[in-house]
């Protein structure tokens, strides 16, 4: 084992003697002192690698600016380091362990809470350092800088998150759902030393995958078989749905947040697939810290487009001019305001900093609650107005009900049409789910902030999985999605525990962890609820059974899914007036 050990290794660094001179240029040469082959052994065994680069002629330390990085690419890597060291900091870019020069086991989220305080050891060891680190990055680098303050060094002194993971939370499952969306990831970056483009890029495979799964009516722990590769860290996965130790130990949890005191700027969008994530670190950060240093910049980007400050359309829509950024130089100059006495990054008025879409500005408030100015309780009526039902503010004088009835048997359909894209949509699909329209609004309003609220149902089974999607109906009829929430109902209480429905009961199920959204509405506007419950190619499908979920099959879909929503549920949204 010792002699394949060092036979890897002894490869990894032809490889990168290799790569070394087809990246680095004679001008590089010139203007940086280029270390591409850096290999870091930790006190406790294991061993991850590095670039780091230094501007020429910088005669004393500085600080580093650290990227953590899953996706091993060298010349990312040298690209990333260079900007650091041309912006006055030394320019790190370490990968995870097992990747590009480690000779371990990759792992993907088992080791970051110690790999990366190693690493930023191991920065303040050397003698161009001035025992100062930053981090920065995007999705997984933004869950490892996370990682990091799960046991805070002293040396980090603040941290750039964009669109940032939690492992359980927002991927592989949100609210206790296993999506598909992230199905190939762990094959992407576990295949080999760098990143399986050839996999990750196969979306035909990925696409007939799932409705191969779907139509089999095979359990979700099967979904690797239908593939014919086996999954196994899906399969790791699968054995913790619930928010359980497993996940809680990979990021800060609770009061671990109330012992992170250093200046953190989260960016992230409005329609980025993790937004979920990057809220949550903000919220806990708040929540168990009065006196957190944590400001945000969120607008119309999605998981990819945050990460360089937005893109002009945006799934069909014209994107603001106003929130297009460079989120790169405003990283840089958030790490002169922390390093270098340099003044606060511009657009950085207050804490909560958000565009407002379709009014083409900036808003800065001290809070996510004090986005708004009133909320608007609407109730989920059973008053019906042609193909809706009224979405009222008035709660109603009697109790009724509005009866939906899902078949998990019929795979020539499917439910909850949730995803937002395109974000304009000429007409909505009414076959399934409940809708909830709203009277014209008289003025104009903003919705700015995360909506919420409280179902009441009784159902024939002990479980469901439920979606809520919240459009503005223009004036002339279009379809603009806002925000959406999916998630298991047995969890809504408690995300580490579940709790069953009982069949034939009133069940009160809230929900909360939806996405933050902000856009102007315009006179005539209309707010549109879809009720819904989750049975589609893209996600787990909850029988409701009570069984695990990912156990589950089509043979425990002989009874359909009945369900008695009371009209006395309502949604909270949060709006500016």
């Amino acid at each position: 084992m010792m002699n394949r050990m060092i036979c890897m290794a002894l490869l990894c660094l032809t490889l990168a003697t290799y790569c070394h001179a087809q990246q680095v240029t004679a001008e590089d040469n010139k203007r940086y002192i280029i270390e591409d082959s850096v290999i870091i052994k930790t006190k406790y065994g294991a061993t991850l690698s590095a670039v780091v680069v230094r501007k020429r002629g910088i005669r004393k330390p500085q600080p580093a600016a650290l990227l953590f990085f899953i996706y091993s690419n060298l010349e990312r890597s040298l690209t990333e380091a260079k900007y650091a060291a041309d912006h006055g900091y030394v320019g790190i870019v370490a990968d995870t362990r097992g990747k590009r020069l480690s000779p371990d086991l990759i792992e993907p989220y088992e080791h970051e809470t110690q790999d990366v305080n190693a690493v930023i050891d191991w920065i303040t060891q050397q003698p161009w350092s001035d025992g100062r680190v930053g981090m920065y990055g995007g999705s997984y680098s933004g869950y490892a800088q996370w990682a990091a303050t799960k046991h805070l060094s002293k040396a980090l002194k603040t941290i750039v998150p964009y669109v940032a993971a939690i492992p359980g939370q927002g991927l592989p499952m949100e609210n206790n759902v296993f999506l598909n969306a992230n199905y190939q990831w762990a094959f992407y970056i576990t295949n080999n030393k760098y990143t399986d483009d050839s996999v990750n890029n196969d979306k035909k495979r990925w696409r007939e995958l799932n409705f191969k799964w779907y139509e089999s009516g095979a359990a979700y722990r099967k979904i690797d078989s239908i593939d014919g590769t086996p999954n196994p860290w899906l399969q790791k996965w699968l054995k913790h749905p619930s928010y359980d130790k497993y996940w809680q130990d990979k990021v800060p949890y609770k009061t671990d947040f109330s012992k992170i005191n250093i200046p953190v700027l989260t960016i992230t969008g409005y329609y980025d697939d993790g937004q979920i994530s990057a809220m949550q670190y903000l919220l806990d950060h708040y929540r168990f810290n009065s006196k957190a240093d944590h400001y945000l910049i969120i607008g119309p980007y999605d998981h990819f487009g945050a990460q360089k400050g937005g893109v002009p359309v945006l799934r069909g829509y014209q994107v603001d001019s106003v929130a297009l950024i460079n989120t790169k130089e405003v990283t840089f100059k958030w790490f002169d305001y922390i390093f270098k006495h340099g003044k606060r990054p511009e657009l950085l008025k207050d804490k909560i900093n958000f565009e407002v879409m379709g009014a083409n500005r900036w808003k800065h408030v001290p809070s996510v609650q004090t986005m708004h100015n009133k909320t608007l309780k609407l109730y989920l009526t059973n008053i019906r107005t042609d193909s809706n039902y009224v979405l009222s503010m008035d709660k109603p004088s009697k109790n009724g009900l509005v009866y939906q009835e899902v078949n998990f048997a019929d795979r020539q359909s499917s439910n909850n049409d949730y995803y937002p894209f395109p974000l304009n949509k000429s007409q909505l699909d009414h076959d399934t789910g409940i809708f909830y329209l709203t009277q014209p609004f008289d003025k104009s309003i903003e919705v700015n902030g995360l909506f919420n609220g409280e179902l009441k149902a009784i159902i024939n089974k002990k479980d469901m999985d439920i979606g809520v999607t919240l459009y503005e109906v223009k004036p002339d009829g279009q379809y603009f999605e806002l925000s959406y929430f999916v998630g298991r109902a047995s969890y809504a209480k408690d995300p580490t525990k579940r709790k069953l429905l009982h069949p034939g009961k009133l069940e009160t199920i809230t929900f909360n962890k939806s996405r933050l959204t902000s856009k102007r509405l315009d006179k005539g506007s209309q707010l549109l609820v879809v009720l819904d419950i989750d049975k589609n190619p893209f996600a787990q499908i909850n029988y409701g059974t009570g069984k695990d979920v990912s156990d589950e099959t089509i043979r425990d879909a002989a009874e359909p899914l009945k369900i008695w929503w009371r009209n006395d549920g309502f949604v909270n949204i949060p709006v500016w007036e």
